[in-house]
């Protein structure tokens, strides 16, 4: 296990740098996290990795410190009932309130692209009975992450986990022991750089913003700011689902609704 003042100065580094909080029984398994990339960049230790990335200025190895960290979990239509809700009725309710225009949908903390593209599917379904398209941008704040994302290829494994079957044979081909999803589909799908403690207004304004699954790990106060900074990013009525459990903190009451979908108010928190 890494010792207490490297454990503290870790954690603090990982929260700074991507706002997840790291609770003390995570100690071993970010050691067992850390030690592959101790190895690929050459040190004999995690201590040694941890030792250098102190004194190294330019920060890189505690950006990949906290890239090893972040601890994602995603799957293709991961909350049925909310992909079914947005198929029925917010989707087309929103496309029926802008006129027919083109929305824009952000995946906020995308992780290897399971959501982003499950949207994806989603709404090319919506464009064959005729409704306008849609842009998507999928952000995360991992490079490594992002990158199979955008390779969009899958294992078995990953594609079992909430694909159905006619999905997988409508926009994925076998591409050796991997699945690889359609060009179409990758095409469909911007994604990019982006971490949520930083100022998201100007990639805005988006219709809709999925961010499940990714506040849990904040404590409240990141929590409440990352929200106000979606809310930025959102139009006047525009749709912010967050994962299964994940209510709005207190405060955040320029959003209303229930369970995990709630609209964007013309009320925004006093500063």
């Amino acid at each position: 296990m890494l010792s207490e003042a490297d454990f503290a100065f870790v954690a603090r580094e990982v929260k700074a740098r991507a706002g997840a909080v790291m609770g003390r029984d995570t100690n071993a398994l970010a050691e067992s996290r850390l030690a592959p990339l101790a190895r690929r960049e050459g040190y004999g230790s995690v201590s040694e990795l941890i030792t250098n990335a102190k004194i190294k200025p330019d920060g890189k190895l505690w950006a990949a410190i906290a890239d090893s960290l972040i601890q994602t979990e995603t799957r293709f239509f991961r909350d049925r009932a909310m992909f079914a809700r947005l198929r029925k009725d917010m989707l087309p309710e929103l496309f029926a309130r802008r006129g027919g225009e083109r929305l824009r949908v952000w995946c906020a903390g995308c992780g290897t692209g399971q959501e982003a593209y499950s949207l994806a599917m989603t709404l090319e379904e919506l464009r064959d009975e005729g409704m306008a398209g849609a842009e998507v941008l999928a952000t995360d704040f991992s490079e490594r992450l992002l990158g199979k994302a955008r390779s969009g290829l899958y294992t078995q494994f990953e594609v079992q986990r909430g694909l159905p079957i006619r999905k997988l044979i409508a926009h994925f081909e076998k591409a050796g022991d991997l699945w690889r999803i359609s060009d179409r589909l990758r095409a469909s799908v911007k994604f990019q750089n982006h971490n949520l403690l930083s100022p998201a207004g100007a990639i805005g304004p988006f219709d809709v913003v999925l961010c499940c699954n990714v506040l849990s790990s904040f404590d409240p106060a990141t929590r409440l700011a990352t929200l106000e900074r979606l809310s930025d990013a959102m139009a006047s009525g525009g749709v912010l689902i967050l994962g299964q459990g994940e209510p709005l903190p207190d405060g955040a009451d320029y959003f209303s609704g229930a369970g995990a979908c709630f609209v964007k108010t013309q009320t925004k928190r006093a500063a």
